[in-house]
């Protein structure tokens, strides 16, 4: 909900809820003339008004789910004690069957069926009540038709539900929809910048390599020299080969040369090219795959992927700690999951993942994450990134088996 707050949707979310505590607080002082006292029933309304009050008025600072549950059950508490306390009071019945909305405030399923749950067991106590002990002595407007009463409640709740349901369907698709329009936006731009730059990166890359490749062939420097100068040459192939990836994302349609690909070699190549960088904060690299893991992808790519992903959650460790890397089957997919034991990240954190230009690191600009998100895109895969504070992160990337896929060679 938080990503939808402008400044009007405050504005209006606060005076929304100082009319409703201002009805509330009316209520409490009428009820002193009606009740001809303050007994344990005020008592309770009264509770539950200032709790109510202040959750509601602070709630867009603390936007937790504990929060919103605290929310929903002074709800119910408010509205069954005016229920129970004000017997004559018809109006009691209808808000105690509109309890479940209190929920669509804050658009949570998960809470959506706790309060709709909730709510169906205290109906049952309440009509049991009415039944069974008040037989029509206070709640006269109940008992007089307690079978229309009942068909009433029924038809409230599933309406409700429909409601809450079909309103929960648009915001997601909404969402999903605002979403895929930000990482279209995000890749169009970083496309067009990643191009403008590696062009003008290349020309001297190609000057620099050429002159390289001229004294490699001069016989007057020694063959030390020359091993050096073949090094150089092959860094700079190297950082071409970089300038290219980058290239995909103004590209990311271009040609898709399938490969297939044994998960298990390319992840001992990637991890034996990462041990030594590992060895630099005494951190492992611990890895397990099955036997038979095929994907059909490009296999540069591929490693690309895996080496910033490993090295990415070699760098969130601590010292000392060891990167889990597991590949295997499952079902018609192959699933690859890094662990790390870091610090981990928040739910906001994780969200802005592959955003270009946000990174958690000091020197990061986030292309590499971003790249890595798109090479999965590409080529109609999945990750999933499931961290909390304190915890550590686990990535999952997922691929379409190659035996169970499209395999172009």
């Amino acid at each position: 909900m938080k990503e939808f707050y402008s400044q009007v949707n405050r504005k209006i979310y606060y005076i929304v809820m100082l009319l409703n505590i201002t009805l509330m607080i009316s209520g409490l002082i009428l009820s002193t003339t009606e009740l001809k006292g303050i007994n344990f029933g005020y008592i309770v309304q009264f509770l539950c008004v200032m709790i109510l009050s202040i959750s509601l008025w602070i709630y867009p600072k603390y936007e937790t789910y504990t929060f919103r549950k605290i929310i929903i059950l002074f709800g119910f508490a408010y509205f069954y004690t005016l229920f129970f306390l004000y017997p004559q009071t018809w109006t009691t019945y209808i808000l105690i069957c509109l309890i479940p909305a209190l929920s669509i405030l804050f658009f949570d399923l998960k809470l959506f069926y706790f309060s709709f749950i909730i709510n169906g067991i205290l109906m049952v106590i309440t009509f049991s009540y009415v039944i069974f002990i008040d037989k029509g002595e206070l709640y006269t407007y109940l008992h007089h038709d307690i079978i229309g009463n009942i068909i009433n409640i029924i038809a409230v709740q599933a309406l409700l539900f429909f409601i809450f349901h079909l309103s929960f369907k648009r915001m997601k698709k909404q969402q999903l929809y605002y979403e895929q329009l930000q990482q279209s936006e995000r890749l169009k731009m970083v496309g067009q910048l990643t191009a403008a730059v590696a062009h003008e990166i290349r020309n001297p890359i190609t000057v620099v390599r050429g002159f390289l490749q001229l004294f490699k062939e001069d016989d007057s420097f020694d063959d030390s020299k020359k091993s050096k100068f073949n090094l150089m040459i092959d860094e700079l192939n190297t950082v071409e080969q970089i300038i290219s990836q980058f290239l995909t994302l103004s590209k990311p349609n271009g040609d898709q040369r399938l490969e297939k690909v044994d998960v298990k070699d390319v992840l001992q190549s990637v991890t034996g090219l990462l041990h030594s960088y590992a060895m630099l904060s005494d951190n492992q690299i611990d890895i397990k795959v099955e036997e038979d893991c095929f994907i059909s992808i490009n296999k540069i790519e591929f490693k690309q992927l895996l080496i910033n992903i490993i090295k990415n959650a070699l760098e969130a460790s601590d010292v000392g700690k060891s990167v889990s890397v597991i590949a295997n089957r499952n079902n018609n997919f192959i699933e690859i999951m890094i662990t790390d034991e870091g610090s981990g990240m928040s739910e906001a954190e994780v969200k802005s993942l592959g955003t270009p230009f946000y990174s958690l690191k000091s020197n990061g600009t986030g292309l590499g994450l971003m790249i890595c998100f798109n090479i999965v895109e590409k080529y109609g895969g999945e990750i999933y990134y499931n961290s909390s504070k304190g915890k550590g992160t686990t990535v999952t990337i997922r691929f379409l088996s190659e035996s169970g896929g499209i395999y172009n060679d």
